[in-house]
């Protein structure tokens, strides 16, 4: 199979980001999948986007996922294309001296690297392939028609060979762990009465880069008091209260591989009985649930796991009451736990995950879930269990009048400001079940440090 020599990147400080033979690895694993006899591939790397009204400025411009993977490339305009009958060609926008003045683009010159088409010639080769099925991947490329359905088994190829991580992928991931574990580690002397969320965004993600971080993951999760029952909170200039709990969720990104970590702290330094009795309880749906994940686990199965723990958590607790397998098929638990266990990670933090094809839904009491499939050697998941008083949720009447006999209202509506705990770390599918790559951030029962404010003191 003939594969165009890819130039091997290079940053700043001379570290090679990856090489042509591991390019070339990926992309033969790939065309294995596909095993096309005629028809032809395109993959997009896709355009800046505008920032609406704001004149010729653009949102962070990131290679779509697919096209990354298999170039190793950060470049608008790229497309990567692939023909069973002559392999794969790259094309490239050129770099600009326009560019090269306002941004700098790191380590090119003008034109296009060696071993690479200008994309102006992409129209020839598309021409040249006239009357051929095309499958479209990636961000859209003009001018080009996709075949919806050639598309679509492409796409279920390409996602299926992305999802076990490589060695390139997983040292990645390692240095943003890294970097995410030392702004976990600075949280001890950020979260204080009188603090604000945006505050601790600040500091957190600060630390993130200093710790080698070159992108944030995602929005940074910080949320104090009731904020913390909202799944995906902005944090707000709102200052932290004495007795309550914040939930920071976040992670910093390397290369283009995430870490995405979330843990629950108490604002005073120590848990309340009612907020220590519910931590325990999600930190042994994460502990079942991570122990759960090995090769050939259903992802529905880890799920289900984490869910029985918490149905019985909340039974011993006296908010709910009934049996377990009774109370998660009716949706009691999911009033609690209203999101799947957790979802893929590695290149951004939605990573190659999706449904099994042909597989029938995964039945009563699950919520919608964003992976539904066996775990294989080499998948990185995260794992994230979690106990939410949710308003929107809990005063649905509809919901209290079908539950009225398995959950206790009253003690509910005591505690419909209490937020939510969430704990959550990223593992790493091995032969034998699972290597925790966020062990070092540590929970907050695990702070050790002598002068930590967290432990009693003598």
């Amino acid at each position: 199979m003939w594969l165009r020599p890819a130039k091997v990147s290079q940053v700043g400080n001379g570290e090679t980001l990856i090489n042509a033979e591991h390019l070339s690895r990926r992309r033969v694993a790939v065309a294995a999948a596909w095993n096309l006899t005629d028809g032809f591939v395109v993959i997009g790397a896709g355009e800046p986007l505008p920032i609406p009204g704001r004149y010729d400025n653009t949102y962070p411009f990131r290679s779509h996922s697919e096209y990354f993977y298999l170039t190793d490339r950060e470049r608008p305009g790229g497309v990567l294309a692939f023909d069973p009958k002559e392999g794969w060609s790259e094309f490239l926008a050129p770099v600009t001296r326009d560019e090269l003045v306002w941004s700098g683009t790191e380590g090119a010159r003008e034109g296009v690297p060696d071993g690479v088409y200008d994309v102006s010639e992409l129209p020839r080769w598309l021409g040249e392939r006239g009357g051929r099925c095309c499958g479209c991947l990636g961000a859209a490329v003009p001018g080009v028609s996709s075949d919806a359905r050639f598309e679509d088994d492409l796409r279920y190829a390409l996602t299926h060979v992305r999802r076990a991580k490589d060695d390139v992928e997983l040292a990645r991931m390692r240095t943003a762990e890294e970097a995410t574990r030392s702004g976990f580690l600075a949280l001890d002397g950020l979260i204080a009465e009188g603090q604000t969320e945006r505050q601790i965004q600040v500091d957190l993600e600060a630390q993130f880069f200093r710790g080698g971080a070159d992108f944030l993951a995602f929005g940074t999760i910080v949320a104090g008091g009731s904020h913390s029952a909202v799944l995906h909170f902005t944090p707000t200039t709102r200052p932290l209260a004495a007795g309550e709990l914040v939930l920071v969720d976040a992670g910093g990104e390397y290369r283009g591989y995430a870490s995405d970590i979330t843990r629950t702290y108490p604002v005073s330094g120590a848990f309340t009985p009612e907020q220590a009795e519910l931590y325990a309880v999600v930190r042994e749906a994460l502990a079942a649930a991570a122990q759960a994940c090995k090769p050939n686990v259903e992802w529905r199965d880890v799920h289900r796991t984490a869910a029985h723990v918490v149905a019985d958590g909340l039974v011993a607790i006296g908010i709910l009451r009934g049996a377990t397998e009774s109370l998660f098929e009716r949706g009691a638990v999911s009033l609690f736990f209203p999101h799947g266990v957790g979802h893929m990670v590695g290149l951004g933090i939605r990573d190659a995950g999706g449904v099994l094809r042909d597989r029938d839904a995964p039945g009563a009491g699950f919520p919608p879930l964003r992976v539904d499939l066996p775990l294989r050697t080499g998948y990185a998941m995260t794992v994230e269990p979690g106990i939410y008083f949710i308003p929107a949720l809990l005063r649905d009447q509809t919901k209290r009048a079908e539950l009225k006999d398995v959950v206790d209202w009253g003690r509910v509506d005591a505690l419909l400001d209490f937020g939510g705990i969430r704990l959550e770390d990223n593992v790493l599918i091995t032969d034998s079940g699972c290597e925790v790559l966020t062990s070092g951030v540590p929970f907050f029962d695990e702070l050790s440090k002598p002068t930590s404010r967290y432990l009693p003191q003598a």
